[in-house]
């Protein structure tokens, strides 16, 4: 599954599974661009392990529901590594909350970067794909998306959102050569999910029939896959790395 000769788009490439996906997809040998929005150094620090293991990579701040921002991110990508072939639209928050305790702001501040910065970001890409006629594009979804959770609206329609949007952008682009999936994480062992009280956590776990947390190498793994040439009759599909939740 080498990527050599590749030029990946990780958003939200900081910390947890982009992290992972970034470092993952250098060692393949795809050269990485990453953004950030707040975490500048640990953006840089992967950038450094990046190279220091011989790779190329790239980082630049970006809030990816700021479209213009998007554009400017993916044209300074461009002039540093080459054309992105690959995104992987990581970038993503969670704001919590009960409907009737959730105002439009906190609606908005997920919607936006979730769905709308995914959006953006395909649209960036995408033409230098088509022409090209070979690229790839890989959205992040979530378990809530499908089986939905209490206090998640926002976020639940922002990844329900997503797999509509991958699945239509599927039968779209195939003809000419761009492949779109989600990858469906469940509950893994990042920064966001180590704030959930423990209780919570391990109801959760007690739903999960491996019976363990996963890890973010394990849903870097499958994104790499979907990456490459060995993933060129697979498109449309929203396949799950949670252990057998839904």
């Amino acid at each position: 599954m080498s990527l050599t000769g590749r030029v990946a788009l990780v958003t939200g490439g900081s910390r947890g599974i982009g992290r992972a996906v970034a470092e993952l997809l250098a060692r393949r040998g795809a050269a990485v661009a990453l953004s950030y929005r707040e975490r500048e150094q640990a953006a840089r620090d992967v950038v450094a392990a990046i190279e220091h293991a011989g790779g190329r990579a790239w980082t630049g701040q970006c809030d990816v529901a700021d479209e213009a921002q998007v554009h400017t991110l993916v044209s300074d990508a461009a002039a540093a590594l080459g054309p992105i072939d690959v995104l992987v639209n990581n970038a993503g928050v969670t704001r919590d909350g009960y409907l009737m305790m959730m105002d439009r702001d906190k609606w908005d501040a997920v919607l936006r970067p979730n769905l709308d910065g995914a959006f953006f970001c395909t649209r960036a890409v995408v033409r230098g794909m088509l022409m090209r006629r070979w690229g790839r594009v890989i959205n992040m979804t979530s378990p809530s998306a499908v089986a939905g959770l209490p206090g998640q609206a926002n976020y639940a329609a922002s990844k329900g959102g997503l797999i509509g949007l991958t699945r239509t952008l599927s039968r779209e682009l195939a003809p000419k050569g761009v492949l779109v999936n989600a990858v469906m994480p469940g509950l893994i062992d990042t920064d966001m999910t180590a704030v959930i009280p423990e209780t919570t956590r391990d109801a959760h776990l007690r739903s999960v029939p491996v019976g363990r947390i996963g890890t973010a190498a394990e849903v870097a793994e499958l994104v790499a896959f979907l990456s490459s040439d060995a993933a060129a009759y697979i498109t449309g599909q929203v396949i799950g790395v949670d252990g057998g939740l839904v």
